[in-house]
């Protein structure tokens, strides 16, 4: 079993490469998704964000209202470190749980955005960081994101720097240019660090 961590900022392409890793069988684990799924309505950290946020972080429906909480959050460090006592520990547990379920000859990709902000770095086999340049990054969120340019700046400031990302990187993968380059990147790590997994 070859344990990979997986991260980047905002707009680097990390999602794509953890696609492509995917198609050459990597197994992988989305920080960003079991997020969403320990807050569904009926878990207990739903219940937990109510009592600490209040009703209004709920849509009619029911379920967590992301951008009512997000705007809760995101200028006070206080009550984003209070969500994250909520939900991190329950994120940490289901990622451990499905990455112990894998095979054991497996290639095991955890993408996972905040890995250097929450110090997680440590104990992979492989550490594997996306980086893109801040004007690429900025236009491709602005177009697939409908977010404004002040908005992208700013979730972009609130991240490690790439230079905090490359400091626990024992691989870098530049995604400046079209899939077709990243792809060959892809296969070159595959091929040179995970191959032996085949």
């Amino acid at each position: 079993m070859i344990k990979v961590a997986l991260t980047g900022g905002i707009g680097s392409g990390k999602s794509t490469v953890a696609e492509l890793l995917r198609e050459r069988g990597a197994v992988i684990v989305d920080a960003d998704a079991i997020a969403r799924e320990v807050v569904e309505p009926g878990q207990p950290a739903l219940a937990e964000i109510v009592d600490e946020f209040g009703r209004e972080v709920l849509q009619p429906s029911g379920s967590l209202d992301r951008k009512a909480l997000a705007a809760k959050v995101f200028d006070d460090s206080e009550r984003l470190a209070a969500l994250n006592r909520i939900t991190h520990p329950r994120i940490a547990q289901r990622a451990q749980d499905l990455m112990a379920a894998a095979p054991q000859d497996s290639v095991i990709v955890y993408d996972i955005a905040l890995l250097v902000e929450q110090s997680l770095h440590q104990g992979w086999d492989c550490v594997l960081v996306v980086e893109a340049s801040a004007d690429i990054r900025l236009r491709r969120l602005m177009s697939s994101r409908d977010m404004s340019a002040d908005e992208v700046r700013a979730r972009m400031a609130a991240q490690a720097s790439d230079e905090e990302r490359r400091a626990v990187a024992d691989v870098v993968i530049t995604n400046n240019g079209d899939v077709s380059s990243l792809a060959s990147q892809v296969a070159q790590v595959w091929q040179e660090r995970f191959s032996g997994q085949d």
